[in-house]
């Protein structure tokens, strides 16, 4: 087992429930996406190059999706979380019901159409 997949199975819940959920989906949606570890959280690489990573922040009660590209993001722009960052962007969950499918999808085709 990689160490990505060994942070996410180690979470306690709700972290890991939501973080296999993600994983499923990114992996689904991206067959050709490459999960390694990197700077000690799982880190999505789409054509050889950072495209997103997974943070369990068990302090603030949430997990982030945060996309490389995500400032240029024009699409479902109400869940993109900036926080003054100036190029990522995050879709943020607190509960697997948090999860919606679609507007994940879409924001992330939508940042893999920049690579």
């Amino acid at each position: 087992m990689n160490p990505a997949e060994n942070y996410i199975l180690q979470q306690p819940e709700p972290y890991k429930t939501i973080l296999l959920q993600l994983q499923v989906l990114i992996e689904y949606t991206f067959p050709d996406i490459e999960l390694k570890y990197k700077y000690r959280i799982p880190f999505y690489y789409l054509k050889g190059k950072p495209f997103c990573f997974f943070n369990a922040s068990h302090k603030k009660k949430y997990v982030d999706i945060g996309i490389m590209k995500g400032q240029e993001i024009q699409i479902h722009t109400e869940y993109l979380i900036t926080e003054s960052r100036k190029k990522i962007a995050s879709l943020r969950y607190e509960t697997i019901e948090d999860i919606n499918d679609n507007v994940l999808k879409e924001v992330l085709k939508k940042a893999a159409s920049f690579y």
